[in-house]
C-alpha cells in the first residue's frame, strides 16, 4: 500500500469538493419549467392587482370629492332658500301688521 503525499491528498479533496459544488449548482440551475411559469404568472397577477387597487383608490378619492362638492352645493342652495323665505316672510308680516293697524284706526 502506497502512502499518499499530504499535498496530493489535499488536491484530491479539493477536486472532490469542486465536483460536488458543480453538481449542486447544476441541480439548482435546472428548475422545472412549470415552477418558472407559475412564478412569472404570480408576478404578473400581483402587478395587475396592484394597479387595480390603485385605480380603485383613485376612483374613491375622486368620487369622495364629487360627493363633497355636491353636498356643499346642496347646503348652499338650501341656505339660500331659507334666507329667501325669511326675506319673503318678513314683508308679508309687516304688510299684515300695517293692514291690521289701518283697520284698527
Amino acid at each position: 500500500m502506497e502512502i499518499e503525499d499530504p499535498e496530493e491528498m489535499q488536491h484530491r479533496k479539493a477536486q472532490f469538493l469542486i465536483y460536488k459544488a458543480l453538481k449542486k449548482s447544476d441541480i439548482v440551475r435546472k428548475q422545472p419549467w412549470l415552477k418558472v411559469r407559475v412564478c412569472k404568472l404570480k408576478i404578473k397577477i400581483g402587478r395587475k392587482l396592484k394597479r387595480f387597487r390603485k385605480s380603485i383608490l383613485l376612483t374613491l378619492n375622486v368620487s369622495k370629492g364629487r360627493v363633497y362638492k355636491q353636498f356643499m352645493s346642496q347646503l348652499k342652495s338650501w341656505k339660500g332658500l331659507l334666507k329667501g323665505r325669511e326675506t319673503m316672510l318678513a314683508p308679508v308680516d309687516t304688510k299684515k301688521k300695517k293692514h291690521q293697524q289701518m283697520k284698527q284706526q
